[in-house]
């Protein structure tokens, strides 16, 4: 536990460009305790962005490789006033670590040190030989990944790969995650004046940027919550009668999932159910909107500019720069006149499905079911990794996704903290899955 508060407490932000030297102490730490355990060719590898950490055991050319990948960036702390404790101080409380990062990602790193130690410690070597790849940017789009693989194919070639940044089904329930949707990020930037300007003397006379910003995201989404941008849905693969009876057998709670994160209603696209929204259907959200005055008091002015962030998230065949692209064009045509407006393409990321009854899917599962006592179920999640399509659209390999923890563990969100039992039981999971692998073809 020492080890795990200690990697929690380096504000390793990815997104804030004042924490860049805390993402290369990350790095660094990581690359102290690979050494330690015993790794080989352990390597901070630099980018255009935050530094990779690679490393590797290799112990039997004829074996298995592994590709085992985690990120050490983790999401900013605010809002602050949430927390119970401060999001870079961890504390163990009720069985679990309090702290940002503790389950998203660094807490799954962790993880994975822990069963690389168990293994050299107890047995003296591994049943499979494992490459080691810790990425600093995956909360910030993986924008230096992809180049980065390309540069270094040794690094990243193995039989399969193994994520643990995804986890269990809602109540606490062993999942494999088999889907995942893809990503385009936006930012958005409207200006009609060189300055503020005075609402009594403008105010009606010329385009209020803040008006017109709130009413061009408006003209994205129908009443239905059917997303308007043309040609948007011209790729989405429908759901299969058999992905929706998949969808209704889950063991989802709504009510619970609701009172969870103290909301009172669903919302969405109608003709879906909550989880097939939540892991097989495209979305367009706002992610963040802001300009003008936003002190305390007032202040009456016409804003000379505003903004917001806005993220798709993506299904099986959509192309993320391509969605970009006509989200782009749906805003600019939303725009009145008098309106500049610029769009930035912050990241993409493909969506990601793998095959039901693969050898390596298997093996994992098994794991699962030996570590907590019950089959795990099979789900498609909503949220994106990167580097699963990458893995497996540019290098060919096989993609397990291996993760241990369910969404009340508050990832992204305040009060981040993972449950201590996950934690064990995932270390005994992950060694299992390697056990299982070693006899996999």
């Amino acid at each position: 536990m020492a080890k795990y508060a200690e990697f929690l407490k380096i504000p390793s932000v990815s997104a804030l460009p004042e924490h860049a030297p805390d993402c290369c102490a990350a790095a660094e730490w990581l690359a102290t305790e690979l050494r330690r355990i015993g790794a080989e060719r352990v390597e901070v590898s630099e980018t255009g962005g935050h530094p990779i950490v690679v490393a590797e055991k290799i112990v039997n050319s004829s074996l298995p490789t592994i590709v085992i990948y985690g990120h050490y960036d983790v999401q900013p702390g605010d809002p602050l006033d949430l927390w119970k404790t401060s999001p870079f101080e961890p504390i163990v409380r009720d069985g679990r670590m309090l702290g940002r990062g503790s389950a998203d990602d660094k807490g799954q790193i962790v993880i994975h040190l822990s069963a690389l130690e168990a293994l050299v410690t107890t047995r003296g070597t591994l049943p499979v030989n494992v490459k080691y790849i810790f990425e600093g940017e995956e909360e910030s789009s993986s924008v230096n990944l992809e180049a980065w693989m390309a540069a270094n194919p040794d690094r990243c070639s193995g039989d399969a790969v193994i994520i643990s940044d995804s986890g269990f089904f809602d109540g606490n329930r062993p999942a494999l995650t088999v889907g995942l949707r893809g990503i385009t990020y936006l930012q958005i930037n409207v200006r009609a004046s060189d300055v503020d300007l005075h609402s009594g003397s403008y105010g009606g006379s010329v385009v209020n940027p803040a008006n017109a910003l709130a009413a061009m995201i408006a003209s994205l989404h129908d009443a239905n919550g059917h997303i308007t941008v043309p040609g948007f849905y011209d790729d989405v693969v429908a759901l299969t009668p058999a992905d929706r009876a998949a969808f209704a057998a889950l063991p989802f709670d709504e009510p619970g999932y609701l009172a969870g994160i103290g909301a009172t209603a669903t919302a969405g696209e109608s003709g879906y159910s909550t989880v097939e929204r939540r892991g097989g259907r495209p979305t367009l959200d706002v992610n963040g909107i802001w300009g003008g005055f936003m002190g305390d008091g007032s202040k009456t002015i016409i804003p000379a500019h505003a903004h917001a962030k806005i993220s798709c998230r993506l299904v099986t065949a959509q192309d993320p720069a391509k969605i970009g692209r006509q989200v782009e064009a749906a805003l600019r045509a939303a725009a009145p006149a008098g309106l500049q407006v610029e769009v930035q393409n912050l990241g993409n990321g493909d969506a990601f499905l793998t095959p039901l009854g693969d050898p390596y899917l298997n093996a994992a599962a098994g794991a699962l079911e030996a570590t907590f006592g019950v089959p795990p179920l099979y789900i498609r999640e909503g949220g994106s990794i990167p580097i699963a399509a990458l893995f497996q659209k540019e290098l060919g390999l096989p993609v397990v996704l291996l993760g241990f923890t369910p969404p009340d563990d508050n990832a992204h969100a305040p009060n981040e903290s993972m449950d201590l039992g996950n934690f064990e039981g995932g270390i005994r999971a992950v060694i299992r899955a390697l056990d299982a692998i070693a006899t996999v073809g």
